[in-house]
């Protein structure tokens, strides 16, 4: 067996429970990191200070550390505060290190301020979108019966960005499937579906027969009775189903970090869906790994 071949499998593999980072024949974008900074004056909303794991500055000179060894080459963050004004403060972190090529923002679409603030935030090219769903107490399925609502998601198709659906339950993934019955022209990322444990249901298929939603499979690890499975195995049945459901034209990458922490290490979290996708030859893992993200986000390189 030749060299790269060797490494190739170790890759899959792992030594001593770490999956070695291997580069892909192709650039990897991440759709789904966070960007906080604790020591900030005012702190943050999130994570808490008793947060052994996340609480410590989470900004991209650290992620490229940590991520550009598995061949990532640019990053999306989604933000994790419900304050406004840390909109901009991710804009102004994020403009200082060109691995960062978006961000998807915290705003509410029912509030009078939000066509004021879409429209100043969306000067920026790196603001790609929102998030909405099971976060700081919102409730989508409650929201879209609001005139108001529904014209602030129009407001946001038209501006041609994109909404992400946070932390799934079945009744957000009826939500959601009733905001592509309202506003067909709005592009929908749901995040994190492998968390979703349930199996799918008739909502959540025919929400993968709507061309404008797409998914990330990420948060693809979690702890069972204690510990953290990484054999791919383990994991296959509900990527199938994802797989199966979306194809492989409509599937994201996001690792979660460093949220994913709380699972495994970078290259654990991304060695599992390599894996698995590499396996569909390099074409289908390219799309997931990043072409996906482009058609998704239309977010624009800032390097060659």
């Amino acid at each position: 067996m030749n060299r790269r071949g060797f490494l190739a499998m170790a890759a899959a593999a792992g030594f001593g429970g770490e999956v070695i980072a291997q580069t892909l024949p192709f650039p990897v974008i991440d759709t789904h990191i966070h960007l906080f900074d604790p020591t900030r004056p005012q702190g943050v909303p999130w994570p808490s200070k008793d947060d052994k794991v996340l609480y410590q500055p989470a900004l991209p000179a650290r992620y490229r550390k940590i991520a550009q060894p598995s061949g990532v080459a640019g990053a999306i963050e989604v933000e994790c505060s419900p304050l406004p004004e840390d909109n901009q403060w991710v804009l102004d972190i994020a403009a200082k290190d060109t691995i960062m090529v978006g961000t998807i923002g915290n705003l509410e679409p029912g509030k009078p301020e939000f066509r004021a603030q879409l429209d100043r935030l969306h000067k920026n090219s790196l603001f790609l979108g929102i998030r909405y769903g099971n976060l700081w107490g919102r409730d989508l399925g409650v929201e879209i019966r609001k005139p108001e609502f529904v014209a602030g998601l129009k407001s946001l198709a038209d501006a041609g960005l994109v909404l992400d659906t946070a932390n799934q339950n079945a009744d957000l993934i009826a939500a959601t499937l009733r905001v592509t019955d309202l506003v067909p022209s709005l592009r929908i990322v749901i995040d994190h579906l492998p968390q979703f444990a349930a199996p799918a249901d008739a909502n959540l298929r025919e929400l993968g027969r709507r061309p404008q939603v797409y998914v990330k499979i990420s948060e693809v690890l979690r702890r069972v009775n204690g510990r953290v499975p990484t054999d791919l195995n383990f994991h296959r049945p509900k990527l199938d189903e994802i797989f199966g459901i979306f194809g492989e034209d409509r599937v994201l990458y996001g690792s979660d970090w460093p949220n994913s922490d709380n699972w495994g290490t970078y290259s654990q979290v991304f060695g599992v869906v390599r894996e698995y996708f590499m396996a569909k030859g390099s074409g289908v893992a390219e799309k997931y790994f990043s072409k996906n993200s482009v058609t998704a986000y239309r977010w624009k390189k800032r390097t060659a």
